[in-house]
């Protein structure tokens, strides 16, 4: 299982992991903050979970390109 968890509270609004990511992450128009789609919230925390292990090499490169290194991306 691959889970990718975003702390959206901390995001600057760079817009870097939209543009390594842009199937799985999307800009708020209502705070300029980093969405991380098809997430679940928990205090603050949105976390994505999927067994297509393939996404991963996806979301390790936004992770990386976070300046404020707001995104994980684990196996479990």
């Amino acid at each position: 299982m691959l889970v990718v968890t975003l702390q959206r509270q901390k995001c600057i609004g760079c817009n870097y992991c939209v543009e390594m990511a842009p199937a799985h992450f999307a800009m708020s128009k209502k705070d300029g903050k980093t969405v991380l789609l098809h997430s679940q919230d928990n205090k603050g925390f949105h976390t994505f979970k999927t067994k297509e292990h393939v996404l991963e090499e996806t979301f390790e490169a936004a992770a990386k390109a976070c300046p404020v290194h707001i995104i994980s991306c684990k196996t479990t």
